[in-house]
C-alpha cells in the first residue's frame, strides 16, 4: 500500500474543508486509529462565535490543552491500530490563536505554547486542505453546525491566508496539498482512491494533489 511508513497522518484546512470527512475514510481504509478534534467539548466556543467580548483566550487555551492531551496519546504503544489518522495538529492551535489574540493574550498564550509543544510528537504526513472561503461557507451551511453559522467570509478568507502563511515555511513533516474545491473523497470513490495513491508514490518534502491538473493525483 505504501503509506505504512506513516504512523500518525493529520489532515489540516480551514473550517469547512472536509478534514474530519476525510480522516474518517482515510482511518477505516489504513486500519488506523481515528482521532478527531472535541469541539463540542469547548464550553467557551459558542460565545467566542457569538463574539462576546473576553472569551477568545479562554477558547485558545482550553484547545491547546486538550489537543495536548490528545497528541500525547500518540506516544503511547498500540497493539491493534498502530497507525492514528487525524483531524488536526498542535501548530492550529497556534496558528488560530495568533489571528484571534490580542498581542498581550498572544504574549501569554505563546509562552504557554512553547512549554506545552516541546515534549510532543510530531505527524509522519500532514495532508492540508485547501479550498476559498465561498466554497467553506456553503460547506458549513450545508453541514448546519449551528454557532459555526455565525462564522462571516471575511473572517475564512484571514484563516486561508493565515494557513498558506503557515505552510508556506512548514517543515514539520511531509506536505501534501490538496486542492479540495473539486475533490469529494466521501461520494466519489475515485477522489479518494486518486489521492490514497498519490499518497503511496509520495517521497518528496511536498507535493500538490489537484484532480484539475493531469497527472497530480
Amino acid at each position: 500500500m505504501g503509506l505504512e511508513r506513516f504512523r500518525h497522518i493529520a489532515i489540516e484546512g480551514p473550517i469547512g474543508a472536509g478534514k474530519s470527512s476525510l480522516a474518517r475514510r482515510l482511518a477505516a481504509h489504513l486500519g488506523a486509529e481515528l482521532m478527531l478534534e472535541k469541539a463540542e467539548e469547548n464550553p467557551y466556543l459558542e460565545r467566542f462565535y457569538a463574539d462576546v467580548p473576553g472569551y477568545a483566550f479562554q477558547t485558545q487555551v482550553f484547545f491547546l490543552f486538550q489537543r495536548m492531551r490528545q497528541v500525547r496519546e500518540l506516544a503511547q504503544p498500540r497493539l491493534l491500530a498502530p497507525a492514528v489518522v487525524s483531524d488536526f495538529m498542535l501548530a492550529k492551535d497556534a496558528l488560530f490563536a495568533r489571528m484571534n489574540l490580542s498581542d498581550e493574550e498572544y504574549h501569554l498564550y505563546s509562552q504557554m505554547y512553547a512549554q506545552v509543544s516541546a515534549q510532543l510528537p510530531q505527524p509522519d504526513l500532514v495532508i492540508w486542505l485547501q479550498a476559498t472561503p465561498h466554497t467553506l461557507i456553503q460547506r458549513i451551511k450545508q453541514r448546519g453546525i449551528a454557532m459555526e453559522q455565525r462564522i462571516s467570509p471575511e473572517y475564512l478568507q484571514k484563516l486561508c491566508d493565515a494557513y498558506a502563511d503557515h505552510f508556506r515555511s512548514f517543515e514539520g513533516a511531509p506536505l501534501m496539498v490538496v486542492n479540495s474545491e473539486n475533490f469529494n473523497p466521501v461520494e466519489r470513490d475515485g477522489d479518494f482512491h486518486a489521492l490514497v495513491n498519490a499518497l503511496a508514490q509520495f517521497r518528496g518534502p511536498r507535493a500538490m494533489f489537484d484532480l484539475r491538473q493531469p497527472g497530480s493525483g
